[in-house]
């Protein structure tokens, strides 16, 4: 695996990309984060960290809030603006996909279809504010148009995995215990580094059988 870091200028500032590359990648994965975190999340480490292992690069996108250390993520149509910024910087040469957790899933879902990807991977999708869940977001999932993989969270109060209608496209990936930060308490039932291997691995899966046929 090689790994850089680049300046990406968009017209809301600089944003901070680092890549992870696959020495004979078969498939490139952009991801974003959400709307409180950067690209530091545990989650997004652990893909950045094992797949290109796998032949898949991983390439991830910290939006020009987070870089300019402002502390609420600006307007989610500047997120989509990163990340088209993103990938047209990238020029990936390998089937591309694009993806993120929380804020960042929801703006993969709105830009992934029009950036020429062939699929979407949305971790801990917001599919509603915490306690509104009349206030559903689930359209933008269902607008990709692309194979589609949901990881959520057992216990995440923005959608449990109960509450997503069958959508089609849309595969979704449980792990168990875990709240939106895919996290899971010392009394859950699993231990946090399974629920990572549960992240890494359902994304390997899924691109296997939809995406690439084969990887390594």
């Amino acid at each position: 695996m090689v790994s850089n870091e680049y300046v990406i200028p968009t017209r809301y500032g600089e944003g901070r990309m680092v890549a992870h590359r696959a020495r004979s990648p078969k498939a490139t994965l952009l991801l974003t984060h959400g709307a409180g975190n950067g690209i530091d999340t545990a989650d997004l480490e652990a893909l950045g960290a094992d797949l290109p292992r796998q032949g898949v690069s991983v390439v991830l996108f910290e939006q020009p809030w987070k870089v300019a250390g402002r502390p609420v993520a600006s307007a989610p149509a500047t997120l989509d603006v990163g990340l088209i910024a993103a990938a047209d910087f990238m020029r990936a040469r390998t089937p591309l996909v694009i993806g993120g957790r929380s804020a960042g899933a929801r703006a993969s879902c709105r830009v992934a279809k029009s950036l020429g990807a062939v699929g979407c991977l949305a971790l801990s999708f917001p599919l509603h504010p915490p306690g509104k869940p009349e206030k559903s977001r689930v359209e933008e999932l269902r607008g990709t148009g692309l194979p589609t993989l949901v990881i959520q969270g057992e216990r995440d109060p923005m959608g449990r995995p109960e509450e997503f209608p069958q959508l089609s496209g849309v595969d979704l990936a449980v792990v168990p215990g875990a709240d939106h930060g895919l996290k899971v308490a010392k009394s859950g039932p699993i231990p946090q580094d399974v629920a990572w291997e549960i992240v890494v691995e359902s994304t390997l899966e899924w691109l296997v059988r939809e995406i690439v046929g084969e990887l390594g």
